[in-house]
């Protein structure tokens, strides 16, 4: 069985730079993504147009620059991930070649082989969040497990963390006691019925 290696991380894009070269349907889906989980995330978007929902955006959030512009080499300058959406293969890949030269982790999308990263699905429940991946092979199956932890997360989970968080403020001795009484106080979140 073939299994999933990628590693899961989760970026403070709002104290990261993020190219998106394309402002098409895809271009639009991938920074709508970004925006769901991270609404203040720094974003240029660089496309010859924009698709309107784009341009929306960008006036509800501050922290996106629409530069109307064919890709340029230059653009790859400061930036941390690179995600190329354009309906051009030999752009998406001239972006992929120039981003690994400088050591950019790059998304082409809609082609597995050169993708660093995937998007995947997320749940998110005040300060808890869950990142699904299917390793690329079926973002339907991700929406569904998406669809399917929104429904059986509580709601009020957020109030329990930052309960925990309180609670873990007071404990006193080294690391290993503080794990050991936080494992025994969140013990029966993974008790079976």
């Amino acid at each position: 069985m073939e299994q999933n290696e990628l590693y899961p991380v989760f970026l403070k894009l709002h104290n990261l730079n993020v190219l998106i070269v394309g402002g098409g349907n895809v271009g639009l889906e991938k920074l709508s993504f970004l925006l769901k989980s991270s609404p203040n995330a720094n974003v240029e978007v660089v496309a010859k147009d924009f698709h309107l929902e784009i341009k929306l955006l960008a006036e509800k959030h501050p922290s996106i620059t629409l530069t109307q512009s064919k890709f340029k080499k230059k653009m790859l300058k400061k930036r941390h991930m690179v995600i190329a959406c354009t309906d051009d293969l030999e752009v998406n890949k001239k972006v992929y070649d120039l981003s690994r030269k400088r050591y950019l982790i790059c998304n082409i999308a809609d082609t597995p082989d050169l993708c660093d990263y995937y998007l995947g699905g997320i749940v998110t429940k005040g300060n808890v969040k869950i990142a699904i991946s299917t390793n690329g092979k079926s973002p339907t199956t991700a929406k569904r497990l998406r669809e399917f932890f929104e429904e059986v997360i509580p709601e009020d989970i957020n109030h329990m963390v930052e309960n925990l968080n309180e609670y873990r403020k007071t404990l006193k001795g080294d690391f290993e006691d503080k794990v050991k009484k936080m494992n025994e106080i969140t013990a029966s979140l993974k008790k079976k019925e």
